[in-house]
């Protein structure tokens, strides 16, 4: 196989972190590698090395020549296509992204316009950072498609564990500053670093044994060596004897310190890096009613285009709500129009009580020439403590916290928007797409505190399995229409609770049929079926 980009004894810093540190890795013709790390580690800085469009501090970065590179970018304001070509409009066409100025397509319509623009080029080497954010499952299975037919390498920094799955044929995990390179795809990679964690784990405790077991050796010749120490400046006669037994006791633990020190150099054990632990903490205040958000006729044109209409819905405290539907049928739109932000036709009521955080997909909506300090500002001691302990409990190290935003990943400015409900207590949290950009143990920590918040959610997500671990119900957007529903989970259980109670109210019904209307028994078999039936009713209706 071809090489066609070379790593040699890379390294590079930024604002004071050494993110590659002395890196040795190929590409090489075919190859399709899954770049993983924590949000921070330094992926979207790697693939920036490998398209040439910064230098290594040390090191070289070596490209075949002529090697023709496109790097995708995981998030831009704006955009202007690199190509014309009649492959690009014939995937616009395939992808379904709607013929009208990028600023007005939704997330998951731009990510797609700029994939398109990817994929229509005749590349060596397609360079995609997180290229899964926002796409819904129709776009998901697009991506792979493509990906699968692309010729040449393809290097893709993600934190989907099924699209890396699909497409991976090496993974490259980046940690404390290297890369350790693994075959297969993401789960040979998890599957590897285990067997890799348990044998060096043996390792280490099999040389902590010859350690200590030298170290006790050393400790016996030690106190030999003062006892012969001692004696020789007690016993007249022998002092000699015993000055020369002691050299020779201190000779031999600098001996076995120095074979020991030499054992433990030549074969160095480094532990496998384990994620790195994060920690959200989500606090809510008391209940403010039942209703927090009711709308009516609502309707919403965009640009002439008409998203959805007639809309009815109601959402009570409490409620744990996902908006589900394909990119651009206005997901993001309704939530604006909830929180103000775009005008529609029809009635809007929210509770003025409730106190919202709302976290929109973007993430060029922050002071991006601020540091973390200047934008909480904390202006007592006890705050500024309180901050930093967020920030450490997020996985910021003590440098960022004067660390320009501008220089920070996609994933950390993310938790920068997460820590102002942490820090304030929410009673509602609209999240849409939460999940773009963190890293799988932020994703996985994340999850754990929705599920154990007990104000109200509403989030948009195209990550099944998280919607199904953290909301019950579902607006679901289809044909310009929303309607609400139970997710499928609830309406499994829901089902097999009506058969349960169905069966018992059956068996209830036929013991009455055996017995006379008056008598105790009579009586209490009917107030029984009449609380089934009331129970039945209100299951039904739900």
């Amino acid at each position: 196989m071809e090489a066609l980009i070379q790593l040699t004894n890379v390294t590079y810093h930024l604002a004071g972190r050494t993110l590659l540190s002395e890196v040795n890795v190929t590409i090489y013709d075919g190859d399709v590698i899954g770049i993983v790390g924590p949000n921070g580690a330094g992926k979207s800085t790697l693939l920036q090395l490998l398209h040439g469009k910064i230098e290594p501090e040390e090191g070289q970065v070596k490209q075949r020549q002529s090697l023709a590179t496109h790097h995708f970018i995981q998030e831009m304001k704006a955009y202007q296509p690199d190509n014309e070509s009649g492959e690009r409009h014939r995937l616009l066409s395939e992808w379904k992204v709607p013929k009208a100025l990028y600023e007005h397509l939704s997330g998951g319509e731009q990510l797609k316009y700029r994939l398109v623009d990817a994929f229509s080029q005749l590349v060596d080497v397609l360079l995609l950072d997180e290229p899964t954010n926002h796409l819904d499952e129709t776009g998901m299975h697009q991506l792979i498609d493509s990906i699968h037919q692309t010729t040449g390498a393809v290097v893709i920094v993600s934190h989907d564990r099924y699209v890396l799955d699909q497409v991976a044929t090496k993974i490259w995990s980046l940690e404390s500053g290297t890369i350790h390179a693994y075959p297969g795809n993401y789960s040979d990679f998890v599957e590897q670093r285990k067997q890799k964690q348990v044998t060096e784990e043996r390792q280490m405790k099999k040389q902590q044994k010859q350690v200590e077991d030298v170290r006790r050796q050393m400790k016996a010749l030690t106190s030999w060596s003062d006892k012969a120490h001692r004696q020789s400046t007690k016993q007249e006669g022998y002092k000699e004897h015993y000055r020369k037994k002691a050299k020779r006791m201190d000779q031999m633990v600098k001996s076995k310190q120095k074979r020991l020190q030499r054992s433990l150099e030549a074969s160095p054990i480094v532990p496998v890096e384990k994620e790195p632990a994060v920690f959200f903490q989500l606090s809510t205040h008391q209940s403010v009613g039942r209703r927090y958000i009711e709308v009516k006729d609502l309707s919403v044109r965009i640009k002439g285009r008409l998203l959805f209409q007639d809309v009815h819905v109601t959402i009570q405290h409490g409620e744990r709500i996902a908006l589900i539907g394909p990119n651009g049928c206005g997901k993001t739109t309704l939530i604006e129009v909830l929180m103000g932000k775009k005008v529609a036709t029809g009635d809007v009521w929210v509770s003025r009580s409730a106190k919202v955080g709302y976290l929109t997909q973007t993430v060029f909506d922050l002071p991006l020439d601020a540091t973390p300090e200047e934008m909480f500002a904390p202006q007592t001691f006890d705050a500024r403590a309180r901050v930093q302990q967020a920030l450490a409990q997020l996985g910021f190290s003590r440098e960022q916290w004067r660390e320009p935003i501008e220089d920070m990943s996609m994933g950390e400015r993310v938790k920068l928007k997460l820590m102002a409900f942490i820090i304030e207590g929410k009673d509602v949290l609209i999240l849409d797409e939460p999940t773009n950009h963190l890293d799988l143990a932020s994703r996985e920590q994340l999850e754990k505190t929705l599920m154990n918040y007990q104000g109200t959610l509403i989030i948009v997500s195209h990550d099944r399995y998280f919607i199904r671990k953290v909301t019950d119900t579902q607006l679901v957007f289809h044909d310009q229409q929303i309607d609400k529903k139970r997710s499928y989970v609830q309406s499994e259980q829901r089902d097999t609770d009506l058969l349960t109670l169905e069966t018992r109210r059956q068996e209830v019904l036929a013991k009455l049929s055996m017995l006379e209307e008056k008598g105790v028994e009579y009586d209490v078999l009917d107030e029984t079926f009449n609380n089934l039936t009331e129970v039945i009713k209100r299951l039904k209706d739900s």
